[in-house]
This record gives structure tokens, C-alpha cells and sequence, in this order.
């Protein structure tokens, strides 16, 4: 199968090379992304099974669980290949209610950090994507100089931004050296959530990456993105005799050449679609098509 790479941390002395699409763990956790899955031995087997099929990239977070993903990547792939690349996130934390919290001061970056290295096995980790919420408190400029300086004690490899607005792209850009950006996107959330705290500003960063060249990795839950009414997508995908999920894929995969989509499932038999999601091809008046 010919899947597209992406270079992250080009120009670096250690760039990392990912295969696209990745895998997202989040959906590994139980319900409301909180506890042991139920199926663990499963778990554990479609981890393997993605590596197995080709899958080199694996997104996940200490917050996850909080902490399930993470010990359930090192317990299916520890020892890791030397092509594999886990990417986590920092900035976020779950309450005893199951809440999502802020968790963005230096200090708190440096615990989170601390836990995903013990939980990965990891002496450095690969990737980290920061993310802060805009009404957390703390300045963005102080948390992201928290992580530069983790980078440079060398735990962390690349550094990336997570739930970015474009007002935290620019100060962080300006800051050091940015390899990746992680944001929601799709086919139907490509605009600005004014509901969340984060700004999920996906439409509006991916030109920033375009014209910094930094790979973008589009996060969003197929659930959630199928369009609805959207019968332009339902018709393509029903002439090139693919499902609409993967169709979503491979626009993405259409959008930009430095592009690199993480969709989770618990389902080998749906890893494995979204995987061949790569292989459908868009012409110019497929995509003139969707619009």
C-alpha cells in the first residue's frame, strides 16, 4: 500500500517520519472516556493489529482514562519499533466527576509530562502537543516557555500546539520552533467553535501551517463528522463504492500535502477501512463536487 508520509520535524537533526492516516486512542477508555475499556484484551489487540497493517503514528494524552491509553499503548507495543511514533497532549485533566479541567501551569505541564513519560516507558517522549484553554489561568507565553524548556532538558523531542487559536499560533510561533499542529477539522467542523473554551480553530490555522509548512493533524470523531444532509458526500461515496467515513478521510488526506489524520475506533474491521481510506483518490471535480 502507497500511504502518505508526512515529515515531522523537518530540518531538525531528528525528524520523524509518520504514516497517514494515524490511529487516535481516546476511544480505547471506557464510557465517557473514563476507566478500563471493556473489552481490554481487545484493546490491546487492535493496537498490535494497526501496527501490523501499517499504522506508525498513535496520538494519545495522560488525561486519557485519565492515564488508560497510555499504559495500554506500552503494554501492546513496548518495546517500540523504531519507526513508531507516539504523540500525547498536555494542558488538560479530568476531575473525580469525570470533568475536563485546565491544567496548564508550568507546574502542571511538568507533572503531566512526568506521567506520560512513566506510563509510555519512555525516557523522552516523541511528540507533545500543548494545549491551553483560553480561560485558564496563566498566560499562554508562560506555559509554552514551560515547554521549551522540557524540550531542552530533553524530554521532549518535537513540540507541537494543541486546540490552537490562531492568537496562540502566532505567539508560539514566535517563540520556537513549532513541528505540529493538532485542531479539530473535518468535512463539517471546519470553522471556529465559539462554544468551546480551546477556540477549536481549525479552518483558520490550516493556512498558518500551509504557509509555515508544519504538518497538521486533524482531529475529530467520525461519529460526530459524518454530514447529515449532506447528500453530495452520501452520492460520491456511494459511486466510488466507499463508506462516507472513509470518504471524510480521504478529503482530508486531499486537503494538504503535510496532512495527517488520527481517527480512533474500537473496531479492527473499521481500523482497517480507514486505513485503506487512503487509497481512494479525488479528482479536481470530485472535490469541485463536495465544494
Amino acid at each position: 500500500m502507497n500511504r502518505k508520509e508526512v515529515i515531522i520535524g523537518a530540518g531538525t537533526a531528528n525528524p520523524l517520519t509518520a504514516r497517514a492516516p494515524g490511529y487516535g486512542t481516546m476511544r480505547l477508555t471506557g464510557e465517557d472516556f473514563w476507566g478500563e475499556p471493556r473489552d481490554r484484551d481487545g484493546a490491546l489487540t487492535l493496537l498490535r493489529k494497526a501496527v501490523e497493517l501499517g499504522v506508525n503514528f498513535f496520538d494519545t494524552a495522560d488525561f486519557y482514562g485519565p492515564g488508560v491509553t497510555n499504559r495500554l499503548l506500552a503494554e501492546a507495543l513496548y518495546p517500540y519499533g523504531a519507526d513508531i511514533i507516539i504523540a500525547t497532549k498536555v494542558g488538560s485533566k479530568r476531575g473525580d466527576d469525570k470533568s475536563w479541567l485546565p491544567y496548564g501551569k508550568p507546574e502542571e505541564l511538568r507533572i503531566s509530562i512526568e506521567n506520560n513519560l512513566k506510563e509510555l516507558k519512555l525516557e523522552q517522549l516523541p511528540l507533545v502537543h500543548f494545549g491551553k484553554a483560553q480561560n485558564s489561568p496563566g498566560s499562554y507565553e508562560e506555559g509554552f516557555e514551560a515547554m521549551l524548556a522540557m524540550q531542552e532538558e530533553g524530554k521532549i523531542l518535537h513540540l507541537g500546539l494543541s486546540n490552537a487559536s490562531v492568537v496562540q499560533f502566532n505567539i508560539a510561533i514566535k517563540m520556537g520552533k513549532i513541528a505540529t499542529v493538532e485542531n479539530m477539522f473535518s468535512y463539517t467542523q471546519r470553522v471556529t467553535d465559539t462554544n468551546s473554551p480551546y477556540g477549536f480553530q481549525g479552518g483558520e490555522i490550516l493556512p498558518l501551517c500551509e504557509g509555515h509548512q508544519i504538518p497538521f493533524i486533524p482531529f475529530f470523531s467520525l461519529q460526530t463528522s459524518l454530514p447529515t444532509g449532506h447528500n453530495k458526500m452520501k452520492d460520491l461515496a456511494e459511486a466510488k463504492g466507499v463508506s462516507v467515513a472513509q470518504l471524510n478521510i480521504a478529503w482530508l488526506l486531499h486537503q494538504y500535502a503535510k496532512i495527517l489524520p488520527i481517527p480512533g475506533t474500537t473496531s479492527i474491521e473499521h481500523l482497517k477501512e480507514n486505513i485503506d481510506a487512503a487509497e481512494i483518490s479525488l479528482t479536481k471535480e470530485d472535490l469541485e463536487f463536495l465544494g
